[in-house]
C-alpha cells in the first residue's frame, strides 16, 4: 500500500502590512522632526512650515518632500517684523539729529578754547607787567583754566581778611572775569599742614575755606559778575602741588585758586606712560 505523502507546504505571513507602517514611522518622525523645529522659530515660520506638512499629508505620497520645507538651520526667534515693515518717513533722522548735536558741541569746544585762550594771555599780560610772576600763575587744561594765587599775595600768616593791596588785584581779575559772563568759577583755598589752632581757625580747613570765601566776595563787588556763577570750597592741607617737607614746598601749597571751567570738555588724550605704575 502506497502511502500518499502529503506535502506540507509552509505558510507565509502577509507582510504587506509593513510597507504603509513604515510610512507612518517615517511620518511621525518627520512629525517629531517638524514640531522640534516650530518651536524654535516665530509664528510666521511655525504656520509656513505647517503648511508644508500639510501638503506631505494631502498629496497622497509616503514621505515628505522636504525640499518644501524652511531649513532646520534657520536661526530661531528672529523677529521678521521689524524687517518686514516699512520705514516710516514720520520717524526723526537719529544718525542727522546725533550729527548735528556733535556740530553743536565741536563748535561749543572751539569757542570755549578761544575765549579761554584770550583769558589766560589777559592774565598772563598781567602778570609780566605788573612783574607779579612768583605769586600768579595760570594754566590751562580740558576742563578748565585755573589762576593760582600765592597766599602771601593776598593774606598775612594765619589771616583769613584780604589784604588792602590785594583788592585791586582782585578787582582786575573780577574785571576779566566779566567779559566771559558763560562760565562756572570756583575760588578754592589750600593751606600746608602745619597745624593751626586759634581762637578764629580750628584747623586748617576753617582757614582754607574762610579764604576762598572771603576772596570771592571781593570779586563779587564788581556787580557786572553774577553770584550765581561762582563756589568756594576750603581744601585744606589735602591738595598739595609740592613737599610740605620744605618751607619752599610750604610757600607753594599755602594758595588761592581761581578756576573758570568748561561747560565742554575736549576729548582726553591719554597718555600711555601715565597707566604704567
Amino acid at each position: 500500500m502506497s502511502k500518499k505523502r502529503q506535502e506540507h507546504h509552509e505558510e507565509h505571513v502577509d507582510e504587506s502590512w509593513l510597507i504603509p507602517y513604515a510610512d507612518l514611522l517615517t511620518l511621525l518622525l518627520a512629525l517629531f522632526i517638524i514640531l522640534f523645529a516650530a518651536s524654535q522659530t516665530d509664528q510666521k515660520k511655525y504656520q509656513t512650515i505647517m503648511q508644508s506638512f500639510n501638503s506631505a499629508f494631502t498629496g497622497g505620497i509616503g514621505q515628505f518632500n522636504f525640499s518644501n520645507l524652511i531649513p532646520l538651520t534657520t536661526e530661531p526667534n528672529i523677529d521678521q517684523k521689524k524687517y518686514d515693515q516699512p520705514t516710516n518717513p514720520a520717524t526723526p533722522n537719529t544718525s542727522g539729529q546725533q550729527q548735528k548735536q556733535q556740530e553743536q558741541l565741536n563748535s561749543q569746544m572751539a569757542k570755549e578754547q578761544v575765549d579761554l585762550q584770550q583769558l589766560k594771555e589777559k592774565l598772563d599780560k598781567y602778570i609780566a607787567e605788573n612783574q607779579l610772576s612768583t605769586q600768579l600763575e595760570t594754566k590751562l587744561t580740558e576742563d578748565l583754566l585755573m589762576l593760582t594765587i600765592r597766599d602771601n599775595a593776598l593774606f598775612s600768616s594765619g589771616s583769613a581778611t584780604v589784604k588792602p593791596e590785594a583788592k585791586q588785584l582782585a578787582g582786575t581779575i573780577s574785571e576779566m572775569l566779566a567779559q566771559y559772563p558763560d562760565y562756572r568759577i570756583e575760588v578754592a583755598g589750600h593751606t600746608d599742614n602745619v597745624p593751626i589752632r586759634t581762637a578764629a581757625f580750628e584747623t586748617n580747613w576753617d582757614l582754607s575755606a574762610k579764604r576762598a570765601l572771603n576772596f570771592m566776595k571781593i570779586l563779587l563787588e564788581n556787580d557786572k559778575i553774577g553770584p550765581e556763577r561762582f563756589r568756594s570750597i576750603g581744601y585744606g592741607e589735602y591738595h598739595p602741588i609740592d613737599t610740605n617737607d620744605t618751607e619752599a614746598g610750604r610757600a607753594k601749597n599755602r594758595r588761592v585758586e581761581v578756576s573758570i571751567l568748561r561747560s565742554v570738555k575736549p576729548p582726553q588724550i591719554i597718555d600711555a606712560t601715565a597707566k604704567q605704575p
